[in-house]
């Protein structure tokens, strides 16, 4: 497969694992382009990998969580009262919407497994080779990722999202 084949391929199904992973459009754009410059430099290697999206996938996490790293200490971080929601009259979206912001509050490797596992619909051990850990670690991190997603959201609001 050529490179350009493979983002033909890739590049929709990427771009929404990175607005999932990171609450932030723009900012999983910008993720995903370098990603794949990174990637382009490197077809001829990445191309003979067992599974080359598993490896692009896994740079896109770290590619998040170097940027996460890097820009935590420089960001502002907005007062919780400015950032309360606000009520939307559809139902749906509200709920959605709500959804992603608590998405968007978990920790990059507990949202990651939530993201890989529920909308990729990964199993554990091709998640855990993802994030580098063993399928444990994977569980764990979902079962956190949900229990703080239920408390803060409520269960019937997970149940309809």
């Amino acid at each position: 497969m050529d490179f350009e084949s493979y983002v033909h391929d890739s590049r929709t199904p990427l771009l929404r694992f990175a607005v999932v992973l990171t609450d932030d459009p723009e900012f999983a754009q910008d993720v995903v382009q370098e990603v794949l410059l990174r990637v382009q430099r490197n077809w001829v290697r990445i191309r003979d990998l067992d599974h080359p999206h598993a490896y692009v996938r896994r740079m896109v996490v770290n590619e998040v969580i170097s940027n996460r790293r890097k820009w935590s200490r420089i960001e502002a971080r907005p007062d919780a009262e400015l950032d309360a929601p606000t009520a939307d009259p559809t139902v749906a979206v509200d709920r959605r919407d709500a959804l992603l912001r608590e998405l968007g509050r978990l920790p990059v490797n507990q949202r990651a497994a939530v993201v890989m596992r529920y909308l990729e619909d990964m199993p554990d051990a091709d998640i855990a080779a993802v994030l580098g850990c063993t399928p444990g670690t994977v569980r764990v991190h979902v079962h956190r990722a949900l229990t703080r997603l239920r408390v803060d959201l409520g269960s019937a609001a997970i149940a309809h999202a």
